[in-house]
């Protein structure tokens, strides 16, 4: 091959690249997968049941308020956001 060959592989390589790069992105975006709760936990859990919870605020990657419960059990569960008794255990754990 010589240098000319060479120089077109590359510019083509470069192109397809950042083609399927852009795709992979648009596509990561419009089906959230990034978002970690794919239904939500409504139902009172005890507090003394839960052993830890995380918040994850809205942002880029995810447009939905996430709260993940870990059970002492082990199991995770992803609470609603919007039950009133939900804001009131994870404020109470918050301030532990």
């Amino acid at each position: 091959m010589d240098g000319k060959s060479v120089a077109v592989a590359l510019v083509l390589y470069l192109v397809l690249m950042v083609g399927s790069e852009g795709k992979a992105l648009v596509k990561t975006e419009e089906k959230g997968l990034q978002c970690l709760c794919i239904s939500t936990h409504s139902k009172f859990i005890p507090p003394k049941a839960i052993q830890n919870v995380r918040l994850n605020q809205r942002g880029p990657r995810c447009k939905n308020v996430e709260i993940i419960a870990m059970l002492k059990g082990g199991q995770q569960l992803c609470l609603d956001p919007t039950a009133p008794w939900v804001r009131l255990t994870v404020k109470a754990i918050f301030a532990r």
